[in-house]
């Protein structure tokens, strides 16, 4: 079902431009655009523009697939651009390759209309008509999913124009395993910025007490998390990155450019000295008061308990998606319930466990490290609209056993005895037993969700690449087991089959 057409003026070149960029950010993988329009409308001037800001090229060579009546581009998406002019028989698109351009990426098609009905079916119809003084107007007809596709991504052009942006380029940044994407915004003038496209996520169903998943887990649903958090963050003299301009109504914000450098060498192998830092960076902050309510623009954040119940709600995962996974089996009852009976127990000693702001997602991709800053300032803090009020262990846990990165059990030593003496060197009353028996704790609560989210990832999301890290994962979780306070949760893990048996 196609909703009603799509009007764009476009009064001069740049703003074809412009529209291209808007679409490049808006098509995915089965897209198949269709340009219409007489010779000399602009059918290939949009064409060659969308393709080179898919490339991230604006000197990338396009030529005009008039006479091969295709041409392929292997870019962050894969792009087939027909054509179809001289095309003799609308046959001979099967032996041009269109089904198996559409199977892994989109399909550019001029002159769709010399081949019959091919083209009637779920296209994105762009038809462009050429007026006067080189203005011409673009109207776009397509089916409901690419047109909210292609509103937000005007709505996202629409607030950099009321921020003073209305000629900035944008480029895909990158997508995460939520449905944020983020964006760069190269303004005319002044630095890149990165805009953050989150709209508010809906609640899935209620799964437990009412609530749906997000809720018991303590999910961010729009960014006034984020912006709580961070502007907490700054305030305390931690590099988070700065808001240009915010609608936290839509759910966008135009935040600084803190770099793309990691904490890796360029082979993706972990730097010490980087994650030192990392590690110096919670002592630091576990040392501040914790954050009370958070106002923003008049609204309230009150950063949320890491409570039993949410963290019960992770571990499962495990049992709900991994296990079966692993297993091809169901959990049996037996196996399910004593793991929840081992973990409520685990989760009542952390009651006097010392608590702090827990970032959450604190490791190697959202930890950026800034070579000509000095301090704590070398290191850049994103991602963190997720923050809780929890054991402080948990942060040191994410980043000493990065989930996307293998650190070696020498390096997670070092890293955990570099934290235990900054916090031992201000505070002669921490206690260091007490907090490697927590560490160990939140190490295989959070080893736990993460097997479970990315075996989710997977099967629901259809995600593959992130089951490349779970025997990393796996080690993780046999390495934290060894704590002699986890005897009973590592017979558990050994029986079912995670973890293996020591000789």
């Amino acid at each position: 079902m196609h909703k009603a057409p799509l009007s764009i003026a476009l009064p001069d070149l740049a703003a074809t431009t412009l529209l291209a960029e808007d679409l490049a950010l808006a098509i995915k993988p089965g897209d198949c655009l269709c340009l219409f329009g007489d010779l000399g409308a602009g059918k290939s001037t949009l064409a060659r523009a969308l393709i080179r800001a898919v490339a991230d090229d604006p000197d990338l060579e396009v030529p005009s697939p008039t006479f091969t009546l295709v041409q392929t581009y292997e870019l962050r998406l894969q792009i087939a651009h027909f054509d179809l002019y001289r095309l003799a028989d609308p046959e001979e698109l099967d032996e041009l390759g269109l089904d198996e351009a559409l199977e892994d990426g989109v399909a550019l098609v001029e002159w769709p209309e010399r081949a019959d009905d091919r083209f009637a079916g779920d296209v994105i119809a762009i038809v462009l008509e050429g007026l006067e003084d080189s203005r011409r107007t673009a109207t776009v007809t397509a089916g409901p999913d690419f047109l909210e596709r292609f509103n937000r991504s005007r709505t996202l052009r629409s607030f950099l124009d009321n921020a003073g942006m209305a000629h900035a380029e944008r480029r895909f940044l990158q997508g995460d395993a939520s449905s944020r994407t983020y964006e760069r915004i190269r303004p005319e003038t002044g630095d890149p910025l990165i805009l953050m496209n989150a709209p508010r996520r809906p609640d899935g169903p209620p799964i437990r007490d009412g609530l749906p998943y997000s809720r018991i887990a303590h999910l961010a649903e729009d960014v006034v998390p984020f912006v709580a958090i961070d502007e907490w963050l700054r305030e305390h003299g931690f590099s988070a990155p700065a808001i240009a301009a915010k609608d936290l109504d839509e759910g966008i914000l135009l935040i600084e450019d803190l770099g793309s450098d990691s904490l890796l060498d360029p082979k993706g192998a972990p730097i010490a000295e980087r994650y030192e830092l990392a590690v110096e960076c919670l002592a630091a902050l576990h040392r501040k008061p914790l954050p009370g309510v958070l106002q923003v623009d008049g609204r309230d954040h009150h950063v949320p308990a890491y409570d039993p119940r949410a963290m019960q709600i992770e571990i499962e995962l495990l049992t709900d998606w991994y296990l079966p996974w692993r297993s091809g089996a169901a959990v049996s009852d037996r196996d399910r319930t004593e793991f929840i009976e081992l973990w409520t127990a685990l989760f009542a000693e952390l009651e006097s466990a010392e608590k702090a702001l827990v970032l959450r997602d604190y490791h190697s991709p959202n930890l950026i490290w800034r070579e000509d800053r000095t301090g704590l300032d070398r290191l850049g803090l994103i991602d963190f609209q997720d923050a809780m009020i929890g054991p402080s262990a948990y942060d040191v846990a994410s980043v000493c056993q990065d989930a996307r990165v293998t650190i070696a059990p020498e390096l997670e030593a070092r890293l955990l005895n570099r934290y235990v003496d900054d916090r031992k060197s201000s505070d002669r009353a921490f206690d260091e037993a007490a907090f490697r028996k927590v560490y160990a704790i939140m190490a295989v609560q959070r080893a736990s969700k993460i097997l479970g989210i990315f075996v989710r990832l997977d099967q629901r999301d259809g995600k593959p690449a992130y089951l490349r890290h779970l025997p990393r994962i796996e080690d993780y979780v046999a390495r934290s087991l060894r704590h002699p306070a986890l005897e009973p949760l590592r017979s558990w893990f050994t029986r079912v089959g995670i973890v293996a048996t020591e000789s």
